[in-house]
């Protein structure tokens, strides 16, 4: 199987030259069919190897990353069978909201109710630090 067609790698491309601020949706889902493995990749480097997204590689504990297509395509498993496209993916979120979900639960879901949830509780104002309760009880 192609991991990546001529139009998602345009499309990664583009998110790869794109300003580093922009929360891009991803834009393919590769897994490991005989495994836990599973990526959402949003961009691609220049080099056409280093690409972008959420990277969970089964053990509980999903995170942003780059991994390189060239490894991706020689990753051979239980009955030489090789990491694979999801062919019917399509991002309905940004992959921040993605990434909080797999917080979340521990693994890469596309639970229509966890995405939700990840993308309220991404859209509420975080306080960096939490209130000096010190300064609060002098007053």
């Amino acid at each position: 199987m192609i991991l990546i067609t001529n139009p998602l790698r345009a499309r990664l491309l583009a998110h790869g030259a794109a300003c580093a601020d922009i929360d891009h949706f991803p834009v393919v889902k590769l897994f490991n069919p005989t495994g836990a493995a599973t990526w959402l990749l949003s961009e691609l480097d220049a080099d056409g190897d280093t690409l972008f997204g959420l990277c969970d590689l089964g053990f509980g504990f999903p995170e942003l990353g780059s991994v390189s297509l060239a490894e991706l395509a020689s990753v051979k498993g239980p009955l030489g069978l090789g990491i694979e496209r999801d062919l019917h993916f399509q991002a309905r979120f940004p992959l921040s909201v993605y990434a909080e979900a797999a917080r979340i639960c521990g693994h890469v879901t596309e639970a229509e109710r966890l995405l939700r949830q990840a993308a309220d509780d991404l859209s509420k104002p975080h306080s960096e630090l939490p209130p000096d309760t010190a300064e609060q009880q002098r007053r």
